[in-house]
């Protein structure tokens, strides 16, 4: 992979979707990450003297220590606000949360159930805001799934990955990349988890620039047949726990297993964002087998964040 870089400044304010960035902006993106993976001695002081806020609604394992030690690695220095307990809006309005915390930090990482928090928190100030997961989107997981595939095959053009589950925020997220990509994306979902209108809408106006394809299957055989990289997630999304005995009867026939994995192309990797629920989307074998990068996913969520951290603050 070539790490000529061309993404000197920040081309957006914020990363709250993914469809900020441009398919140049992307693959620059992913250039950076490989070279602060691969000499991150060189970007030690790029946050010097910055404080950004980690504010989390939902529990984190890899999204919390990936940002903490990435901000920390870069000379920044992390406050994180644990609302796990009470969420944004409740106590103080989110406008008025988010104008303080402007007077005392330099940017905002924000972990939210609403996408509209988000949103929100951005139209109120001047400091970067990046979406760290919300109900609809996760651009800095698929931002390092991305990054993992082509660590893996060199390439991403013309890529065959599946997607099998719940058209949910990741799902999202990995949609809006792959078209500005150029891969090839195939999708499958019972008929009514299917991604959103307005997500595929963006995902085939921008494929048209760069070939890339965007396909729904509602039979995940179809979906994996001869793909290079086949992804899970959960079932059920945080938020949506109500719905759990209801999601289990509904997508039993998309789990991800030995047999399924034989569908795809001999050499086909196993992605998922974690944490997993073994025996439910995926079994121990795929999970744990030598075919599966999800290590190599969680890892590459840190150089993916340093990437955007030194995007926008740069």
């Amino acid at each position: 992979m070539t790490t000529t870089l061309t993404l000197p400044v920040a081309v957006t304010k914020d990363l709250l979707t993914g469809a900020e960035w441009s398919p140049a902006d992307a693959r620059d993106l992913l250039q950076r990450s490989a070279d602060i993976k691969a000499r991150p001695a060189k970007y030690a002081s790029t946050l010097c003297g910055k404080h950004i806020a980690l504010i989390f609604e939902k529990p984190s394992l890899r999204t919390r220590v990936t940002f903490e030690v990435g901000i920390q690695s870069m000379g920044g220095f992390v406050v994180f606000l644990d609302h796990t307990q009470a969420r944004l809006g409740e106590r103080e309005s989110i406008p008025d949360v988010a104008r303080n915390l402007e007077r005392w930090v330099q940017g905002i990482v924000a972990r939210v159930y609403e996408q509209r928090v988000l949103d929100e928190m951005a139209g109120n100030i001047s400091i970067p805001v990046i979406n760290a997961l919300s109900d609809k989107f996760h651009p800095c997981q698929a931002l390092a799934d991305f990054f993992t595939l082509e660590e893996k095959f060199g390439s991403l053009k013309g890529l065959k990955l599946a997607y099998v589950g719940d058209g949910n925020n990741v799902c999202h997220s990995l949609v809006f990349l792959a078209a500005r990509l150029g891969v090839h994306l195939r999708i499958a979902t019972p008929a009514s988890y299917a991604p959103a209108e307005d997500v595929l809408a963006d995902a085939k106006r921008v494929a048209k620039e760069t070939k890339a394809k965007i396909e729904l299957f509602t039979n995940s055989v179809e979906a994996v047949s001869g793909v290079q990289a086949f992804y899970t997630d959960s079932w059920t999304s945080m938020g949506f726990e109500a719905e759990e005995k209801l999601r289990r009867q509904v997508f039993k026939s998309y789990q991800v297993n030995r047999k399924l994995m034989g569908q795809a192309g001999p050499d086909a990797v196993f992605m998922h964002c974690l944490p997993a629920h073994r025996g439910q989307e995926v079994t121990d074998e795929v999970l744990d087998g030598p075919n599966s990068v999800v290590l190599q996913q969680s890892e590459n969520r840190m150089y993916v964040q340093k990437a955007i951290l030194h995007a926008l603050f740069t």
